[in-house]
């Protein structure tokens, strides 16, 4: 009701002029609201300076170049800021538009443009258009300006130049000794400018000049760096030994260093050589892929009790590292805790997931392993090659425990992600095989075959699983004997080839094969095949002796306790 009331009054207000008696005087020509008669002005949107550089930056965004150079080329005629009138410089001459260029260029001049800013925009057009003689004579002006950023400019001048011998030319005639400043990083810069625009022996001599005046240990690194870029290994090294003996706590010195002393092969000295000085989270990785390479485990363990105790953002840096490390010296509990450890949005995040679930199984952890591939087959279910991996490696366990059909549920999914991938039919055929479905197995092993004929591994296994199957023993005696023929040494080969000779009935051969075989590489499966072979030839005694030691090599072999229920019901 107050709402009511309220409202009422406000009707009654509005309506009581209604009851003042009528006035006879002349009506006013003026209006009953003077603010309707205030008029607001909207400038059109190319008068708008703030709607030119929006959309001057939407295009930027966007990589349009010719529309942000058009709407900046609007905004520097309203605006007085300099800043503006530079950008439509940078971007007209861009766009290889050098009228709007020219225009940019004289309106930055009126607004404060500095006469070092000028000179690097005129010298750039310049260059785009290809006069040579204006563009020395504006790079001549803003390399005696004064500026501190002289030189940094002219280097952004040539570098950005689509014709590099226009600019080698104006680098050797401009750039020389004389007008170099008193600042290693300059004549360093030009002599890699040279380097990079194809004037090595221009590079060679400011580099050399640059060792000569300043000695500095940067001076000594791009020395050896040039040195190294011409094939010359032992003069690059001499020149990095030197250099860091200028400046021994310089890690990027030192790790240059090392991995070419590394590389070649003087792993030791490489070491040594990293041992000493500040380090880092680079310097103890390459420390450890050093000890890798030479198999040098006391190094290795003491690398990882350095970085294990190293500073909390080395340490954390490094704790994808530090569990190879300790899975290299079978600390598996250790190496399980530091994968952990790894952030989410480390590159190695992804790996240290997938080591995890294989430590976890090692460690007698089954299913805590296949958990934690499911939960990264539904993490990375946006990143193709990633769940790839998450599959083949949960397939790849379900392998090793002898789960078949989860095995071959894991490679399914992966082949879905990867269709006709060699490496997941090949594992997807074998599991096949292993349970005795022998239709799909070959099905598997075919289409690799159709998709990577010369796979030597893929007609090994479908040779054999025919020979196996005692089914088209010409075409698997075909392929076994390519494969033999590829590797003449393999024992799975050999193991094929002699199984093949048996079920074609030849035993002799096949036990000289088999036992070559088996002599050469202990297999398991490979001693239960030569077993069976010699049963059959009624030298159960010798059979006996081959099983036995099958057994010693393989207690829980599955092939052997099904063998003997064969042979021994």
């Amino acid at each position: 009701m107050r709402r009511f009331v309220a409202y009422g009054w406000f009707v009654l207000v509005l309506t009581g002029c209604a009851a003042v008696p009528h006035r006879t005087a002349t009506p006013s020509t003026a209006s009953p609201q003077p603010l309707a008669r205030i008029v607001v002005a909207t400038p059109d949107p190319d008068h708008d300076l703030l709607a030119q550089l929006l959309a001057g930056e939407l295009a930027l965004s966007g990589a349009d170049l010719k529309a942000a150079s058009q709407s900046y080329d609007k905004a520097m005629m309203i605006s007085r800021d300099p800043e503006v009138a530079g950008k439509a410089a940078a971007l007209a001459i861009a766009i290889h538009n050098p009228d709007a260029a020219q225009r940019a260029i004289d309106r930055w001049q009126v607004l404060g443009a500095t006469p070092a800013q000028l000179a690097q925009a005129r010298a750039q057009l310049a260059v785009e258009q290809g006069k040579t003689e204006e563009a020395r004579r504006q790079l001549s002006a803003l390399i005696t300006s004064g500026d501190k950023d002289a030189w940094r400019m002219f280097g952004r001048v040539l570098i950005g130049s689509r014709d590099q011998a226009l600019a080698a030319n104006l680098l050797e005639s401009l750039a020389t000794p004389d007008r170099l400043p008193a600042d290693p990083k300059a004549w360093l810069a030009m002599s890699e400018l040279g380097e990079q625009l194809g004037r090595h022996a221009y590079a060679q001599q400011i580099a050399d000049g640059a060792l000569k005046r300043f000695g500095t240990a940067e001076t000594y690194a791009w020395a050896a760096q040039l040195k190294l870029n011409n094939g010359d290994r032992s003069g690059g090294l001499s020149l990095l030994r030197q250099a860091q003996v200028k400046d021994p706590d310089n890690i990027g010195l030192r790790l240059t260093y090392a991995s070419l002393l590394g590389q070649s092969g003087q792993y030791a000295q490489a070491s040594h050589l990293l041992e000493k000085g500040p380090q880092n989270a680079q310097t103890y990785a390459l420390r450890a892929a050093l000890a890798a390479n030479a198999k040098d485990n006391k190094t290795l363990e003491q690398v990882y009790k350095q970085l294990s105790q190293s500073p909390d953002d080395v340490r954390n840096a490094s704790a994808y590292l530090l569990g190879q490390l300790a899975e290299v010296l079978g600390r598996k509990d250790e190496a399980l805790k530091w994968y952990d450890q790894v952030p989410d949005d480390d590159d190695h995040a992804f790996d240290a997931d997938l080591r995890s679930a294989i430590l976890l199984q090692d460690l007698g952890r089954s299913a805590e392993a296949h958990q934690q591939l499911a939960e990264m087959q539904t993490d990375y279910l946006d990143q193709p090659a990633q769940l790839r991996r998450a599959y083949e490696v949960d397939a790849d366990l379900y392998l090793r425990e002898k789960r078949y059909t989860e095995a071959i549920d894991s490679f399914s999914h992966a082949l879905q992600v990867a269709p006709d991938d060699p490496d997941l039919l090949y594992g997807r055929g074998l599991a096949y095989a292993e349970i005795g479905k022998i239709d799909p197995a070959v099905a598997d092993f075919r289409r690799l075959l159709q998709v990577k004929p010369d796979d030597i591994d893929a007609s090994n296994a479908l040779g054999f699983t025919l020979a196996d199957s005692g089914r088209d023993l010409s075409e698997a005696e075909r392929l076994i004997a390519a494969a033999r023929a590829a590797k003449p040494n393999d024992p799975s080969i050999a193991d094929s080839w002699g199984w093949l000779q048996y079920r074609l009935g030849h035993l002799d051969q096949a036990v000289e094969v088999l036992r070559n075989a088996w002599q050469t590489g202990k297999d398991a499966d490979v001693g239960v095949h030569l077993g069976e072979v010699l049963w059959k030839q009624g030298r159960r005694e010798q059979a006996q002796q081959v099983f036995d030691e099958v057994r010693r090599v393989d207690p829980h072999n599955v092939t052997l306790q099904q063998t003997l229920k064969r042979l021994q019901p």
